[in-house]
């Protein structure tokens, strides 16, 4: 794992495309996730290419807003979106592993232009803020992955 990447994973008793259905459904997100506490589409937008959501998050007392772009959509195998356009990279992929189960994973990647927006951002105190990111997304995660196995489970 390299310092700004970080991914994880879990079987689910569940087929792809009900997965894919599920976690492209983002107004459901604060069901599943630590931090992100709603999401909506802009503009009447969907899960597909070139569609915008935004995401109200909360965490260590502060509360912030962050719009994303999501840049796959294939049903089944890839929900990937990049927040702010460019700064970090969040994807769930889909792998049937056998009949009515599937490897769901998560990933993160804390981009080269994030990295920058923080220096920009928040100049000394950068580090302190991206480390607490690369920190939120480690644990975060499989929690995450618990609670979308959880729910499509018993669905």
């Amino acid at each position: 794992m390299s310092q700004f990447l970080y991914s994880d994973s879990t079987v689910v008793a569940a087929t792809p495309e009900a997965l894919y259905d599920l976690v492209t459904d983002i107004g459901r997100t604060g069901e599943w996730s630590p931090i992100c506490r709603e999401c909506w589409w802009k503009d009447g937008d969907s899960a597909a290419e070139g569609a915008w959501f935004t995401g109200r998050n909360e965490a260590d007392g502060r509360s912030w807003e962050t719009d994303s772009k999501v840049v796959i959509a294939d049903r089944g195998r890839e929900f990937r979106w990049l927040v702010g356009g460019e700064y970090v990279r969040w994807s769930y992929t889909f792998e049937a592993v056998e009949a009515g189960q599937t490897k769901l994973t998560e990933s993160w990647e804390f981009l080269a232009a994030g990295q920058q927006m923080f220096q920009d951002s928040y100049g000394d105190g950068a580090d302190d803020r991206i480390q607490l990111r690369r920190n939120q997304a480690i644990a975060g995660i499989p929690v995450t992955l618990a609670a979308i196995k959880r729910i499509a489970e018993t669905s």
